[in-house]
């Protein structure tokens, strides 16, 4: 860690507020404690929202561009503190220092990309009904803001939401994930390096108790307008339940069960390299990472014999050592979850393939290949959230598509194939907010994000990112 970017140094005048007890963050590679951090209350909740109110006239009324211009500054501070910001994710979350500088650069894209949309939140003049009056329709802000955000991307998820409503004249408070705080606390700082008013966007890291009702205040405070969530369907379903009482705006990035299908007519080579890049990214930590891998029969045992000949190449270990590829899982119950599940499988007829182990340390699970799943095994109907891969048979295109769609999950989808008519077909068939052709990551932030179904609602990226941070008013005026 470079001595210019101490861990220590990460808390010095950012959150002031805090007043609870302290709580560990912990290095899942190891166990280490990485650093320790004073939980939030519910007071300093309720103050931090206070203060976002009392903050969202001022920053509104700063105007687009002013706006623009900050946020085009801290995308270059955090930009500029890659190798630091990486390090620090790798220490608290365990994906590889690749994959963490990676999320640095996606991280800071949505910045960008909400600086420059920051712009173009356009109106629109409606033709009148009659000729005594004229028709506007503008765009504003929707007011303040809270997020939730989970631990497995621990800047990207901040970001696509916080750019997004501090580009639209939003202000916003955020309850990171109790297991990755420090990134948050970082992003935070570099914030206030750009200029952004302490106010504007503020974090409240907290342990698992505090976490609860945090939540549960952001979800029922009248203060909020509006909430944005990535986590699970179920809790998903909890923060709609209390958020009911204030009717007010929310975007759910659930959970997923996505599909990837190989159809004989596909370039093998390719597909088991998206395959490899789909589940295995983050430990196949990932709403949209490959759950179940549907492959037609007639290059069913071509496709394992090379999906597995790559994985067995897959190295595990520490994210801060060089050429690893898979790191811990977050925690220890994550481990033994994953492993009861492959165990689940296997004891209804799953053949295991490679893989299926424990690693080096009690949050490690062996990069694992399971093939001739059941259709019954619990593997297919949950999010494993770990580094495991089912493979299926199929006989015919349309068998593909019913059983990708077979699921209350409509997140992402992902297929491989060379025939034109088929991606159409396909693409067009598949019942899920996002679809990868031939390609395994499709994750950018000029794009939108989110699902359908149970997956949730709303869009993160794209200009509809901006959309959900805005609301239309209708002026009619006597001319």
């Amino acid at each position: 860690m470079s001595s210019t970017f101490s861990v220590h140094a990460l808390l010095d005048g950012i959150e002031p507020r805090r007043g609870g007890a302290l709580f560990d963050v912990f290095n899942p590679a190891d166990g280490s404690v990485v650093l320790s951090v004073a939980s939030a209350t519910v007071a300093d909740a309720q103050a931090a929202l206070d203060g976002a109110l009392a903050a969202w006239a001022p920053w509104r009324a700063r105007g687009a561009a002013e706006r623009s211009l900050i946020l085009m500054r801290w995308h270059q501070l955090v930009m500029s503190r890659e190798t630091e910001l990486a390090t620090l994710m790798t220490l608290e979350q365990g994906k590889p220092l690749a994959e963490a500088r990676g999320e640095v650069r996606y991280a800071a894209g949505y910045i960008r990309w909400f600086a420059e949309e920051a712009r173009r939140a356009y109106g629109e003049i409606v033709p009148s009904h009659d000729i005594g009056h004229r028709l506007s329709v503008q765009r504003e802000p929707v007011g303040v803001c809270a997020a939730i955000t989970p631990w497995n991307f621990p800047l990207a998820m901040i970001t696509r939401k916080a750019a997004a409503a501090l580009a639209a004249g939003c202000t916003m408070v955020v309850k990171p994930s109790e297991w990755t705080p420090l990134s948050a606390l970082a992003l935070t700082r570099l914030a206030r390096e750009a200029g952004i008013p302490a106010d504007v966007l503020q974090m409240l890291p907290a342990d698992t108790p505090s976490s609860v009702a945090i939540g549960r205040l952001l979800c029922e405070s009248p203060v909020v307008r509006k909430l944005s969530f990535t986590g699970s369907t179920e809790v998903g379903r909890i923060l709609m339940r209390q958020c009911a009482g204030t009717l007010k705006k929310l975007s759910l990035e659930l959970g997923g069960n996505a599909p990837f299908i190989v159809f004989d007519d596909a370039d093998l080579d390719a597909a088991v390299a998206g395959a490899v890049a789909s589940k295995f990214r983050n430990a196949g930590q990932t709403c949209v990472c490959s759950n179940r891998f549907l492959v037609q029969r007639r290059v069913y045992d071509a496709f394992l014999a090379r999906f597995t000949a790559a994985v067995a190449r897959l190295r595990m270990g520490n994210g801060v050592e060089p050429a690893v590829d898979v790191g811990p899982l977050v925690n220890a119950a994550a481990a033994d979850r994953v492993a009861r599940l492959v165990q689940g499988a296997v004891a209804q007829g799953a053949r295991l393939v490679h893989g299926g182990g424990k690693g080096p340390g009690p949050c490690f699970f062996e990069p694992t290949i399971l093939a001739d799943v059941p259709a019954a095994a619990g593997l297919l109907c949950e999010e494993v959230f770990g580094p495991v891969a089912p493979v299926q048979a199929f006989d015919t295109e349309a068998d593909a598509v019913r059983m990708a769609n077979d699921t209350v999950y409509g997140l992402a989808a992902y297929f491989y194939s060379e025939g034109e008519r088929r991606c159409a077909r396909v693409a067009d068939a598949l019942e899920y907010g996002m679809v990868g052709v031939n390609t395994g990551l499709t994750s950018t932030e000029v794009a939108p994000f989110g699902g359908i179904k149970q997956s949730g609602f709303g869009r993160e990226g794209g200009r509809q990112g901006l959309d959900d941070y805005l609301t239309s008013k209708y002026i009619c005026s006597a001319i």
